[in-house]
């Protein structure tokens, strides 16, 4: 499938730069933000390359502050200057950024309600080979649990640039998840605008409703092909936030079709799939069946084989489909 592509036909110059990694977007966006605005600044918890901050160096090194490996520092300095009017922009490593710094973030960032948005690379299995201990899969239920926080969650880099770059306009913390050193197969279009709290249709459908975000947003585009071809009409929707939740388009899936299923490269605990299920039990309770990462710690691996050995593929959402649709 190729990248959607720009109404004029002509490419911006970062979407060549991010090489399909949402990563390399955000680092990009910021970048570009900062040319907008002296008072952003961003905070590496050793991430100059993976985030790809070297063009904000080039631009305003005195802007750039790389603490190393210490993500607790890294919010803490973040969380000082956003009390100064600065705009930081946290750059780490998911299951750091996350897990490590949980309490930072919970006290001095989301308790404070502070302006820092958390750029957190590498998310999900990305860092498949590096094992369980640098894999991010619970960090969506962390962050959607903390008042004042939204979370993001773009499908490719074209998604990662336009939140980003919408971040300006959240007076509060953010979480920004993003992926790892693999190419994400673009599934947006490049000049697609971002609007918080609002899911995207990539698919018609009234037989079943795919909710997918991330790296499973792809995936759940050719399951949607497939089922397509067995004459089940499935809807996709990229829930790109989640949170706030777009409640309208996952009620109006309830509404039109025999049910939902949602895919995430998260723990099947607290992620998109508790979310959603959360609405429905309140609002219209509904058949749903989850995709994403069983209740275990996974082994180390290609990160395309440890999706498949956990059922995180368009494979399994086509089951799952079928499945609900009978």
């Amino acid at each position: 499938m190729s990248a959607p592509q720009q109404g004029n036909g002509a490419e911006p110059a970062w979407v060549k730069a991010a090489a399909d990694q949402s990563r390399l977007a955000f680092g990009l966006a910021v970048t570009e933000l900062a040319r907008r605005d002296e008072r952003v600044v961003a905070v590496s918890a050793d991430t100059l390359d993976l985030i790809g901050l070297r063009g904000f160096i080039d631009h305003a090194p005195e802007r750039v502050i790389d603490v190393g490996i210490a993500e607790q520092n890294a919010m803490g300095v973040a969380a000082g200057l956003a009390t100064t009017g600065l705009r930081p922009f946290v750059c780490g490593y998911a299951p750091f950024i996350s897990a490590r710094s949980m309490e930072q973030v919970r006290n001095e960032v989301a308790y404070a309600d502070q302006r820092v948005v958390i750029g957190a690379a590498a998310s999900g299995v990305s860092l498949a080979v590096s094992g369980g201990t640098h894999h991010a899969l619970e960090d969506l239920a962390l962050m959607r649990s903390f008042p004042n926080m939204t979370v993001l969650v773009p499908a490719d880099a074209h998604e990662a640039w336009h939140a980003t770059l919408a971040t300006d306009e959240i007076d509060g913390p953010v979480y920004l998840r993003l992926g790892g050193r693999v190419p994400e197969r673009p599934v947006t279009p490049i000049d697609a605008p971002f609007s918080l709290g609002k899911a995207t249709r990539l698919a018609e459908g009234s037989d079943v409703a795919i909710v997918a975000c991330g790296a499973l947003v792809p995936q759940a585009v050719d399951a949607a092909a497939e089922l397509a071809e067995q004459g089940v009409g499935a809807r996709v929707l990229n829930m790109s936030t989640i949170k706030p939740l777009d409640e309208d388009a996952i009620l109006s899936a309830a509404e039109e079709t025999r049910g939902i299923v949602t895919a995430e490269e998260h723990h099947l605990t607290g992620g998109l799939g508790g979310a959603v299920a959360e609405l429905l039990a309140q609002r219209r309770p509904t058949p749903m069946r989850m995709v994403g990462m069983p209740d275990e710690f996974a082994v180390v691996g290609p990160t395309d084989k440890i999706r498949a050995r956990y059922g995180m593929s368009a494979k399994h959402i086509v089951d799952a489909c079928l499945d609900l649709a009978g």
